[in-house]
């Protein structure tokens, strides 16, 4: 008989689900939190719950029974993950099953906002009748920019497109081809498209690369009178910055349904003119509630009757025996991936794998999804070695993989190549010893280089003098270089080359200004990795 706990309030058909369903027993517990969630968690085999309770590592604290935990929605963020998956708890979401609602909602929200709905009918309640106080703006012939062109994205374009709006968008991995197909025009960074919108709205998960988005600086670049809409995560756009927009006229509106705490009942946005407030309301309707219930509590029954894991946001379905054989290659494809991405730096539209030596007799599929986690770690959230193919498929990218039984150089290795808007890059990487990842192959270049921390990446010219200048220059900025590594085109000097350097700390743009000086240096990027020996959460 296995137990599950509803921690907050669901629709009625996933209660009626769990009642018709034999071998199962449910309480519903809502409110919990401290101790007495730590003590009822630990009585059940797995939980469904919403956002009105956070699990922290406390609240798993001496959990020896819980085994699944499913979150009725998209947003994981009140979820432990890393002390989920340390206690061997798998983590799961719905990502469907309120994407037209939260698409609706930013609708809702940008025609509120234009045309002054929430503070008319006050004026109306009030026994005021103010229709010249209340001029709006009609939004048909108006830009919208989108940032984030998944499926809560797309369903916002094409809504766009029949009020009779043009489209601009963002996305890293979103390519030309794609952009023409949804019948959007794609800009290449979000700064580039501010002067051009009438109204912003955005459909990202919160990371380093989000939070604050939109800040002051921001504010110098956006087309006055810009409207900004956020139904996705608070953080993303700098309460300071919203505030000064608005006063200034650099911003015509506000309007936002999430906040950096929640609940939020005080903010100095509130009651400024041109904004518009909703209390988180993005999936809060009858079929969104309905649907997410229902998946989720699928989720746990199968979970549980048959160990399968769909929509996993921090573990793999992998048996330990198999984990134990493919941890370092996991490990290296996963870095691969991340390290290909930055190298690139977006619009991609194809990935090819291919397996060298011993790992092409392994089951390489889990090794594909090890590197697409990689691949997507900073566009999406919550990429993980169960959903990242299936991610990345969703946008539109190709992945072809290839096994190739010859060793070559190494016992194994895998190398990858990723392909869009008109750029190839490559990268190989193998592991060394036990559980050292290394990068052997960079763009066809031959090397040894880590595989971890602060790199960068440099091609220049094989001439004599370049490694004692690249580490005056970074000896001047007081940049430490741990490791270099060199790889250059054939065996005569003068020809292509690329260096690889591993640093101890952060690189100032000036320092990589000054490599630029260089006449024989043409590029340079500074890559960011894992440190050594850290795994992503859903290995650990």
């Amino acid at each position: 008989m296995h137990r599950i706990l509803v921690l907050d309030d669901i629709a009625q058909e996933g209660i009626d689900l769990l009642e018709a369903t034999e071998g199962i027993e449910y309480e519903i517990r809502t409110k919990l939190k401290g101790e007495e969630l730590r003590q009822s968690l630990n009585e059940f085999d797995a939980a469904i719950l919403r956002s009105g309770v956070t699990i922290t590592p406390e609240s798993l604290e001496g959990n020896t029974r819980l085994r699944a935990l499913v979150r009725a929605g998209v947003g994981t963020d009140n979820i432990d993950k890393p002390a989920a998956t340390r206690r061997g708890i798998v983590v799961m979401n719905t990502p469907a099953g309120n994407t037209v609602s939260t698409a609706e909602h930013t609708f809702a929200m940008l025609l509120a906002m234009s045309r002054n709905i929430a503070v008319a009918n006050q004026s109306l309640v009030e026994g005021r009748w103010d229709r010249k106080k209340f001029m709006g703006t009609q939004v048909a012939g108006k830009t919208l920019g989108i940032v984030g062109m998944g499926r809560i994205g797309r369903e916002v374009a094409s809504r766009a497109q029949a009020f009779d709006m043009d489209v601009v968008a963002f996305d890293p991995f979103l390519t030309d081809d794609q952009a023409e197909s949804l019948k959007v025009r794609r800009v290449a960074t979000v700064d580039e498209m501010l002067p051009q919108i009438d109204y912003l709205t955005v459909h990202t998960p919160l990371t380093p690369e989000t939070r604050g988005l939109i800040g002051m600086e921001q504010l110098k670049k956006v087309k006055p009178g810009l409207r900004i809409i956020n139904v996705a995560r608070g953080g993303i756009y700098d309460a300071e910055a919203m505030v000064e927009g608005l006063k200034s006229g650099k911003l015509g509106g506000v309007a936002l349904d999430v906040y950096e705490n929640e609940p939020c009942t005080d903010s100095p946005l509130f009651g400024m003119p041109g904004v518009v407030c909703t209390p988180h309301l993005g999936a809060s309707t009858e079929e969104a509630q309905t649907q997410v219930a229902v998946e989720g509590i699928h989720l746990l029954l199968s979970y549980l009757r048959t160990g399968e894991i769909r929509h996993s946001v921090n573990v793999a379905s992998l048996d330990p025996k198999t984990l134990a054989e493919l941890r370092g290659h996991l490990n290296v494809a996963h870095r691969l991936g991340l390290f290909l991405s930055q190298l690139h730096g977006g619009g991609i539209d194809h990935a090819r794998l291919t397996f060298r030596g011993e790992v092409s007799s392994k089951d390489t599929r889990v090794l594909n999804n090890a590197f697409c986690a990689g691949l997507l770690e900073r566009v999406v959230e919550d990429a993980n070695v169960i959903n990242s193919e299936m991610l990345l498929r969703e946008r539109g990218i190709e992945l072809t993989c290839e096994r190739v039984g010859d060793k070559g150089a190494f016992t194994s290795s895998i190398t990858a190549e990723v392909s869009g808007n008109g750029k190839t890059v490559q990268a190989g990487a193998a592991i060394l010893g036990h559980d050292m990842p290394r990068l052997i192959l960079v763009n066809g270049y031959r090397l040894e280089s880590f595989l971890d921390g602060k790199l960068l990446v440099f091609v220049h010219k094989d001439v004599p003098g370049i490694i004692g200048r690249v580490g005056t220059t970074f000896g001047s900025h007081g940049v430490n270089i741990a490791q270099m590594a060199v790889g250059r085109e054939g065996n005569a000097p003068g020809g292509a080359a690329i260096g690889v350097l591993s640093l101890d700390g952060e690189v100032p743009t000036a320092a990589l200004d000054d490599l630029l000086a260089i006449d024989a240096i043409t590029e340079c990027q500074v890559i960011d990795m894992p440190g050594a020996g850290q795994l992503p959460s859903w290995l650990s």
